[in-house]
């Protein structure tokens, strides 16, 4: 009788915290994350880089600020360092990047797909982080980019790749020449929150609101359906634990975003 009383409970919460996002979508942050508060909170458009390490990282965690960042009209670029080769498939999977793009309107001269020899995909790959930072400066001077996204520290999974990436950017950031570039992290949580689905969007909106708005932002997907629609473009990868893993994932209904200092 417990158990199902905390079944019951948890179905309760899960409903209610889906119907918040789809027929609300409020966030303390909502409208607040890129606007200018000396110019009466409109917001100034912005040339954002989104750096990822493999097809699928755009659509598996970051669909939340991508829809945010489309919506209100700000130029997105998605930079993937790799494509995702461990398998033999990074042919078919930068395809596939593509086309997953597509769905999240990204245009498709706005997404670079790099293949080097240094920065193979694999558990274990080390990827040089000083390699890294050349390459990410080179796309923000060609593209004018003035805000970079990307993984925090752990990089929401603990993948090698994914952390690689974080430090990458990190390396860049202390560089000289690139100081006037404004960079955000992706809050990696802890494995109840992550696997909580839209139930995070709680937790995030409480720790959103004991933060600066100038440091932490909590992005609500309004769009979650997009999720699901981008990530069965990587047709390759849509397989069943994925599947599992999209519907379970609070990155599927909500991103954290902090700014790297």
């Amino acid at each position: 009788m417990a158990w199902l009383l905390i079944i019951s409970s948890v179905v309760v919460i899960w409903i209610a915290s889906l119907f918040k996002i789809l027929h609300d979508s409020y966030s303390p942050s909502k409208g607040a994350f890129l606007n200018d508060s000396n110019n009466g909170g409109s917001a100034k458009k912005r040339n954002v880089l989104l750096v990822v390490a493999h097809p699928d990282d755009e659509s598996m965690f970051f669909t939340p600020t991508i829809n945010y960042l489309t919506s209100r009209g700000h130029n997105i670029h998605i930079l993937c360092l790799s494509i995702g080769d461990a398998d033999g498939k990074g042919n078919t999977r930068k395809e596939e990047l593509y086309q997953a793009s597509a769905t999240l309107k990204v245009p498709h001269q706005q997404v670079k797909i790099l293949d080097h020899p240094d920065l193979q995909d694999g558990f274990g790959k080390v990827w040089n982080h000083n390699l890294l930072a050349k390459i990410i400066e080179e796309e923000v001077v060609s593209q004018g980019i003035d805000l970079l996204i990307t993984f925090d520290n752990y990089g929401v999974s603990g993948h090698c790749n994914h952390r690689d990436v974080h430090f990458g950017v990190r390396k860049l950031l202390l560089a000289s020449s690139q100081r006037n570039v404004e960079a955000w992290e992706l809050v990696s949580t802890n494995i109840f929150r992550k696997y909580s689905g839209p139930v995070d969007i709680w937790f995030s909106n409480l720790y959103s609101m004991q933060c600066s708005n100038e440091m932490l932002h909590c992005l609500v997907n309004e769009q979650p359906r997009k999720s699901f629609l981008a990530m069965a473009q990587h047709a390759s990868q849509w397989i069943w634990f994925r599947k599992l893993f999209v519907a379970f994932s609070s990155c599927t209904y909500v991103n954290m975003l902090r700014k790297m200092k």
